[in-house]
């Protein structure tokens, strides 16, 4: 009896002393930070497009901010113009919200295109992780693979897709310095399984056109509001200025309000699909 007691009394000691495992630690807001740096720093939402793509979404870009900046001289000076030079001004100044969100968005994309047009494509190897042809960027699919440095994630064009296996095998691909651009893919191992391709859920495709959609309706509801109360009859000029003002950013405002929400809605939509959720 008295050993028993002392091995009870030493199995008891010892589950005190079982410490829980620790959770994975969250990022930082350092480690955050820095990835989005990253992200900006290889194309924001262009990264994995082809460079000649995104040159020519920037002459198309161009063209736009070309026309702005017309609109914009037009209202000030153009006999079309509303009356009052305060009015006129705030008009004006709406059709620049469309050059911001291309300047921001689209000209960090073209100087990385550029570097990629002039610079040869690197070589990244390794064991392949996965690989779909639907991502959350719109037209591009994804493939990860273990490296070296780590795990890393490519966006890529699915057509270049179709023969990569569901095992993993060694593979090699081609891909531009700057956009991440994937230009090859090679699949050095046997094919062995077949990678199914399940069908896309809806809030997939609806999250993918986010990015374009709510600069695009910000840009045009900020127009719309702010021009047509701008040309409305109204005394007096300063007043009227300030009410076109506030009509367009709250239009705006509201518009990215319920994008917001929306994108909200979406994600956890698609974390519902996940299996066992997304904690």
């Amino acid at each position: 009896m008295g050993k028993r007691r002392v091995q009870s009394k030493q199995i008891r000691r010892q589950m005190r002393q079982i410490k829980p495992k620790p959770q994975a630690a969250q990022p930082t807001a350092a480690q955050q930070r820095r990835q989005r740096e990253r992200y900006v720093e290889s194309g924001g939402f262009l990264q994995g497009y082809a460079p000649e793509f995104v040159m020519r979404l920037g002459y198309i870009s161009a063209g736009v901010a070309a026309v702005s900046l017309l609109v914009i001289v037009e209202l000030i000076l153009g006999p079309l113009a509303p009356k009052g030079l305060p009015v006129r001004i705030v008009a004006s100044a709406a059709w620049l919200v469309p050059v911001v969100f291309l300047v921001s968005f689209v000209a960090p994309g073209v100087r990385l295109a550029w570097k990629d047009l002039h610079t040869q494509p690197k070589v990244v190897q390794g064991q392949l992780l996965g690989a779909s042809t639907v991502s959350t960027s719109f037209g591009l699919g994804m493939i990860m693979l273990r490296t070296r440095s780590g795990n890393e994630q490519f966006f890529c064009p699915p057509e270049k897709l179709a023969k990569v296996p569901g095992n993993v095998v060694p593979v090699v691909l081609s891909v531009t310095p700057n956009l991440r651009h994937v230009r090859t893919v090679s699949v050095m191992g046997q094919r062995q399984v077949g990678r199914p391709e399940p069908p896309v859920p809806e809030v997939v495709r609806r999250l993918r056109l986010l990015p374009i959609a709510t600069p695009a309706a910000l840009a045009l509801t900020a127009i719309l509001g702010d021009d047509v109360t701008a040309f409305l009859p109204f005394q007096p000029e300063a007043l009227h200025a300030v009410l076109a003002l506030a009509v367009g950013a709250v239009l705006a405002g509201g518009v990215f309000g319920v994008s917001f929400l929306y994108q909200r809605r979406l994600v956890a939509e698609a974390q519902a699909l996940v299996p066992g959720g997304v904690g």
